[in-house]
């Protein structure tokens, strides 16, 4: 499974912050209130950033030499798997959090608008830490290639 590629990550955070400006100040400006960012989603990314490292932890501590109980393999692949979510989840939604801030940043003077652009940078915040966690969790789960060995799949050369 090759790396996830962070320029690629960081076009899509970058696409995401623009057309959700774009679109938010149209909603704004068009008389609408705009969406309610809840306590819970910062909440709830820390939660998934947090079992991604659990995880990602356990199959560090394995790749290290640390080998008191066999991993599974599935179970490796599958931390894999759960890291690159992490990265594509974070990086969209660290763009779609600073399309709201930027939105919400001209009227930071009225009261509601503050507490608007303080969940937004908290959001923010979270969404960049399921993305770097995701990260190097993905790092963490690379397995050195053992050149003595022959190749899986029962191929000789």
């Amino acid at each position: 499974m090759r790396p996830t590629r962070t320029p690629w990550l960081l076009l899509g955070a970058v696409v995401v912050a623009l057309a959700g400006w774009l679109s938010l100040r149209w909603w704004a400006e068009s008389g609408r209130e705009l969406p309610m960012l809840p306590w819970t989603a910062p909440g709830v990314m820390a939660v998934l950033a947090a079992a991604v490292l659990v995880a990602g932890w356990q199959v560090r501590q394995w790749t290290r030499g640390r080998r008191e109980r066999p991993l599974d393999p599935l179970r490796a692949a599958r931390t894999v798997v759960l890291a690159k979510a992490a990265q594509y989840a974070g990086a969209l939604l660290t763009g779609w959090y600073a399309a709201q801030a930027l939105v919400v940043l001209p009227t930071v003077d009225v009261e509601p608008r503050r507490d608007l652009l303080v969940r937004g940078l908290v959001s923010l915040f979270a969404a960049v830490v399921l993305w770097v966690v995701g990260w190097v969790v993905e790092r963490w789960c690379r397995v050195p290639v053992d050149d003595d060995r022959p190749p899986s799949g029962g191929a000789t050369a």
